[in-house]
């Protein structure tokens, strides 16, 4: 679990195809690596990857085709910037909001709009995702937490402050660049929670016609079953 505040500006050292469409991803980021150990994790780009080694302010990581594909790390080019976040502990502060690194689609970037203080920048979004996203509600983007400032059908907005601009990816996104979507978990749970209690119980399994009352249910008595 994360909090969406990324602790330091990352960078892609190598990129090592393995076996199938799997990759060795090897990242240097001396502060997350400093306490890392085999098996930690680390997201990366808003991607929980678990560590395979560390050394010298480098650690590797490997990533599934699955995480490549559905994912914007499939992407990713040596020399390129990361935004990089050690797991949370459960004594820190909760600077964000809850992410859990497991990107929920790819969403991309469709406008910039700088101002004095601060910057607008607007974001496609997956039709699926569009549910679950509200104004000024919570949404991470490459692994930055941030705040929705407004939201369309297909599109929502966020106001960058300076510091994130400065120390993460966001500020050097360009209109038409991929970026890791990750929607507020509790927004999931709620609509899953919604959703049951909506449709009413379920009916109980009365069996066949003209058989009695759990008729054809494993375990019961009707059957002979086990319990």
């Amino acid at each position: 679990m994360f909090t969406g505040i990324v602790e330091e500006l990352g960078e892609v050292v190598r990129i090592t195809e393995t076996a199938g469409d799997s990759a060795l991803v090897a990242l240097r980021g001396p502060l997350v690596t400093s306490d890392a150990r085999h098996g930690d994790s680390i997201a990366v780009n808003g991607v929980c990857l678990t560590v395979v080694d560390v050394s010298d302010g480098t650690f590797t990581a490997d990533v599934m085709g699955e995480t490549l594909r559905r994912s914007a790390l499939g992407a990713l080019r040596a020399g390129d910037p990361v935004n990089l976040e050690r797991a949370a502990a459960l004594n820190s502060r909760l600077g964000g909001h809850l992410v859990q690194g497991h990107v929920d689609g790819v969403g991309e970037v469709i406008a910039r709009e700088p101002a004095p203080q601060w910057e607008t920048v607007r974001f496609r979004l997956p039709a699926a995702l569009a549910r679950y996203v509200v104004e000024k509600g919570s949404i991470t983007v490459d692994g930055v937490s941030l705040t929705v400032a407004e939201v369309g059908a297909d599109w929502f907005s966020v106001g960058l402050i300076p510091t994130t601009l400065k120390l993460t990816t966001l500020g050097a996104r360009r209109v038409g660049d991929p970026v890791n979507l990750e929607v507020d978990v509790l927004a999931k749970y709620v609509e899953r929670l919604l959703g049951a209690r909506l449709a009413g119980p379920a009916l109980p399994d009365t069996g066949p016609p003209g058989g009695p009352p759990g008729a054809g249910l494993p375990g019961t008595a009707a059957t002979g079953g086990v319990a």
